[in-house]
């Protein structure tokens, strides 16, 4: 079958080309995909995570050709999102049943495919820091695809939403997802918060950490920065007591977070925030995009059949 492979001498580590058939495991269906997105942890740590030729891809969207042998699952010709450690940019993809979600009629391949990884992500971190209705929470990172989700669902929750970006034009979009303060950097922040996830890590993080409430906590969902953390426990001691800061993981067995997400946008509740869509033979003008801050949102790829 077609796949977007991993070959190191490629750009981006990204080539179209061929790889096996999936062979599934009692618990999993077997799914045409039609849609995948790219993540920013998918390029990342792509060199470290995939050996040549092999398949990445956390995302992927499409129809279930075989259900899984165990008897668990949507049946065959039934439309679902996707989510699994790799194999998602392929025409064909071998998924557990327990990290997929039927699609609602009116969601297409397209937005469904951009939620896994980065919509689930951001709604069990904004479930971690507990009750936010009536609270000031932060959100780093803010135009990425994690954090355009997050600042959409803390505000549904009922959170008072600073949103925190790189550039004015990165923060474009943002009030109207929901965030009350559309901050570039952090030194505007009008008063401390009671929580915060932070998806770019490196001195932000530390940063983030220093604006806590007592008994607030800060998530670190991500490292987009590239950069390690150091924080003066000490100094924080100091100014602030009983505050926490978490690495956050987002897990697995995502199949009802995941449908929860698809009945908020099916319901016009949710935005999946598509800032790049276009034929995987295209994936590395994406990743380009991705990775070089010029796209905002999710990036889709359209598979080919």
């Amino acid at each position: 079958m077609r796949a977007l492979v991993h070959d190191p001498d490629a750009p981006h580590g990204l080539r179209l080309g061929e790889a096996p058939e999936p062979e599934p495991a009692p618990a999993e269906a077997l799914v045409q995909v039609i849609a995948s997105s790219i993540n920013f942890a998918d390029l990342a740590f792509l060199r470290e995570r995939f050996s040549s030729g092999e398949v990445p891809g956390f995302d992927a969207s499409g129809t279930v050709l075989a259900a899984a042998a165990g008897a668990s699952g949507p049946p065959a010709g039934t439309r679902v999102a996707t989510f699994g450690s790799s194999g998602g940019w392929a025409q064909r993809r071998a998924v557990d049943t327990a990290e997929l979600a039927v699609l609602p009629d009116g969601v297409d391949f397209g937005a469904a495919a951009a939620l896994p990884a980065a919509g689930v992500t951001a709604l069990r971190a904004v479930r971690r820091l507990g009750p936010v209705v009536g609270r000031r929470v932060l959100i780093t990172g803010a135009s990425g695809g994690v954090g355009r989700f997050a600042v959409q669902l803390a505000a549904h929750a009922g959170a008072y939403v600073a949103a925190a970006v790189g550039s004015a034009e990165r923060g474009r979009g943002l009030a109207e997802l929901g965030a009350a303060e559309v901050l570039v950097g952090l030194d505007d922040l009008a008063e401390p918060v009671h929580g915060a996830l932070d998806t770019v890590g490196g001195q932000m993080l530390a940063d983030v950490y220093a604006l806590l409430r007592p008994g607030g906590c800060v998530l670190s969902v991500g490292m987009a920065s590239l950069q390690p953390t150091t924080i003066d426990f000490e100094a924080q001691r100091m100014r602030a007591a009983d505050t926490r800061i978490e690495a956050f993981n987002v897990g697995g067995r995502i199949g009802d977070d995941l449908a929860y997400l698809l009945s908020l946008l099916d319901a016009g509740e949710l935005d999946p925030q598509i800032g790049w869509r276009g034929s995987w033979d295209r994936a590395t003008e994406a990743a380009d995009a991705l990775t070089s801050r010029r796209l905002s949102g999710k990036a889709v790829l359209e598979v080919a059949p």
